[in-house]
């Protein structure tokens, strides 16, 4: 193998462990190891100023090629002289590839041997993201250390399609070294094949005979268990040449990262640090405080008493508190300090303890608070309280064999999401398949929930913008509920212990005012519309994307008439408005062509071949139209042969003029 660009030098070995310490020098700064990165994805560390890092003793910061690309892109970098200059950072950039977008955005992009092909979400337009894009993006952005582009897959993926994976992967690895060229930058691989030790054994021996400086375990901390985590970061660690670095990506908590170090790895990064002090956490010597609890209103000690940073030096609990509470924006900078700091002094520890040949004392230390919560005010198990009823008014509390709950309307028999937990099937059915996620960032938007029920598919929109705002900046979304019986909702809230998604301040303040404005983030508002929807909708503005989920026309046959989706088009006043709805009947869909949408398939679910996506014209003529599959005329001879080819307002003398404005809808024949 040849000589590593780091200069990568181990110089002490833990007993019992493989728990090592290293230094290593890349083209600004010396790094020693074990260490924790700070995530700057779009070249800033959220909340903090590098200055502040530097005071923490950050040796590398991790940037993310992909959106960098996009913005402010790779002139910008050329012109600046690079990332250093640009983020007035002196220390070390590890940029990632863009491997992980390829995993994190299934929706909008196409794989192929060339690359991924994404749409950028700042413009619309197309990008192919290859090897050598990714390459001379990071040459431009002038990072000390490089990733090689990979496939990221679902940990538990099955062996064939972790294969394909790992072996795209290897080819991607090879392209990634040519373009590199004669760069002095720094390069390491990415070591794939999910939970399959003989393919992590053959993804390692592949890549470590080609001149990398460094090797991460890639396709953890994607959809497996702890146990399952930890083991086969061991089993892959011990493969990885020893006079390489090795790099744990996107992990993890405090106890995650001590873990791993006495597996064998030596660098990491993760999100975590800010996001959790977003929320108002914290990691502390006393374990992990959330600072929002009402025992620290009045709490005059410092957040953690053996901790020197500049927070826990000057700032009182009870003020974090009222930051937290509040919603401060110095709130999440001041925890996110803490945060930071803390990750460092645990590496320090570490690496102190390692040249003492103590780690395994220290491990059994750390690991006994790690994971613990405030020892000093626990939080108690409340005392059972009464059996609380399973009805209210038209509604049951559903308990499903699979181990989640759902709400039943009692006089219909009807059950809103019978297959899947409410939160997963709403995040499939209508967030995931808007790419609300990705349009957060380029416009802003307005959400007809149409159907309230239990809130399920609201509070997915809702989870969706505050896990989107976590990661870079974000348009309004209004969000529009309509309903006209609030039982259901009453009733799950009653029972959110069954419905966790529910345990969030909007849903009581709907319930309570019929209105919710996210304070920590103030583009988030929702408000509810009580009433009949059809005679209610016109007092909304109108809607970018409509999420139709009304129950079925055997008991509510009004909702799915020409009539109602003509009045729904004419609200939607010739904007690009999407709808998507659970059905794919046949005479829900003639319903929705004839009323003027374009009407296209969506994806299945647990109990539906297929389901349903209209569009108005002003859609089909924009960018997202592009990814949906309308109906065809295959669709249409089906419809032909139908018998059920007429929504219920349809009368029989009517019949044959409908069936003309089908069969000419410019949908089909190629119109």
């Amino acid at each position: 193998m040849q000589p590593s660009r780091l200069d990568f030098r181990v110089e002490a070995l833990a007993s019992g462990s493989r728990a090592r310490a290293a230094t290593f020098r890349t083209l600004h700064s010396e790094v020693r190891t074990p260490l924790f990165m700070p995530v700057g994805t779009q070249a800033t560390v959220k909340a903090q100023l590098t200055r502040t890092l530097e005071e923490a003793g950050s040796q590398i910061l991790l940037a993310n090629t992909y959106h960098l690309l996009l913005r402010p892109g790779p002139e910008v970098f050329r012109r600046m002289g690079g990332i250093h200059g640009f983020m007035s950072w002196k220390r070390s950039v590890l940029t990632d590839s863009g491997g992980f977008q390829i995993f994190s955005l299934p929706h909008s992009r196409a794989m192929s041997e060339d690359g991924a092909v994404f749409q950028s979400y700042l413009d619309g337009r197309t990008i192919l993201l290859s090897p050598e894009v990714s390459i001379e993006t990071q040459k431009a952005i002038g990072s000390d250390i490089m990733m090689a582009l990979d496939q990221c897959i679902p940990s538990t993926a099955d062996e064939a399609t972790a294969r394909a994976a790992m072996e795209l992967t290897h080819r991607w690895a090879a392209r990634s070294l040519a373009a590199r060229g004669d760069s002095p930058q720094s390069m390491f691989a990415i070591v794939q094949g999910a939970l399959f030790p003989e393919l992590r054994r053959e993804s390692a021996e592949a890549l470590s005979a080609m001149p990398f400086d460094g090797f991460a375990i890639g396709g953890l901390a994607v959809g497996e268990s702890k146990t399952e985590r930890e083991d086969m970061c061991e089993f892959t660690a011990q493969l990885l040449p020893e006079d390489r670095p090795r790099y744990l990506m996107g992990v993890g908590t405090p106890l995650d990262i001590l873990e791993a170090v006495h597996r064998g790895v030596d660098m990491f990064d993760c999100i975590i640090p800010t996001q959790v002090a977003q929320r108002g956490a914290v990691f502390t010597s006393r374990g992990y405080l959330q600072m929002r609890r009402g025992v620290y209103k009045f709490a005059d000690e410092p957040l953690d008493p053996a901790c020197s940073c500049p927070v826990c030096t000057r700032y009182s609990r009870a003020y974090l508190h009222h930051l937290a509470k509040t919603g401060e924006t110095l709130g999440w900078q001041l925890l996110g300090k803490h945060n930071i700091h803390f990750y460092h002094q645990l590496m320090r520890d570490i690496r102190e303890s390692i040249f003492a040949d103590r780690f395994l004392d220290l491990y059994r230390e750390k690991r006994a608070f790690l994971h613990e919560s405030d020892a000093d005010n626990p939080i108690h198990e409340q005392k059972p309280r009464r059996k609380k009823k399973l009805t209210l008014g038209d509604y049951a509390v559903h308990g499903a064999a699979e181990g989640f709950a759902s709400i039943r309307q009692v006089t219909s028999g009807e059950i809103m999401h019978p297959r899947a937990r409410p939160e997963e099937e709403a995040r499939r059915l209508y967030v995931e398949q808007s790419h609300l996620g990705e349009r957060l960032h380029t416009e802003p938007l307005v959400l007809w929930d149409v159907g309230l029920g239990a809130a399920a598919n609201a509070m997915a929109a809702v989870r969706e913008y505050e896990a989107q705002a976590a990661l870079r900046s974000v348009s309004p979304l209004r969000i529009v509920s309509f309903e006209n019986d609030l039982d259901s909702l009453r009733l799950a809230f009653l029972h959110n212990d069954k419905f966790p998604y529910l345990r969030h301040s909007g849903p009581p303040a709907i319930l309570e005012s019929g209105e919710w404005q996210s304070r920590q983030l103030p583009g988030l508002s929702w408000t509810l519309v009580t009433g009949d929807f059809l005679e209610t909708m016109a007092t909304a503005p109108p809607p970018d994307i409509i999420f139709y989920d009304l129950f079925s026309s055997q008991s509510h046959a009004a909702a799915w008439t020409c009539e109602a989706f003509r009045r729904l088009f004419a609200a939607c006043q010739n904007r690009p408005s999407e709808l998507y709805t659970y059905t794919f009947s046949t005479a829900a869909r003639a319903a929705l062509l004839g009323a003027g949408f374009y009407v296209a398939k969506g994806q299945s679910t647990d109990d539906r071949a297929e389901t349903t996506i209209a569009l108005t014209p002003a859609a089909l003529r924009g960018t997202p139209a592009r990814r949906h599959e309308l109906l065809s005329d295959d669709w249409l001879q089906k419809w032909e042969r139908s018998s059920a080819k007429y929504p219920a307002d349809v009368a029989p003398a009517d019949q044959p003029a409908f069936e003309q404005m089908i069969r000419t809808h410019p949908q089909f024949r190629g119109a």
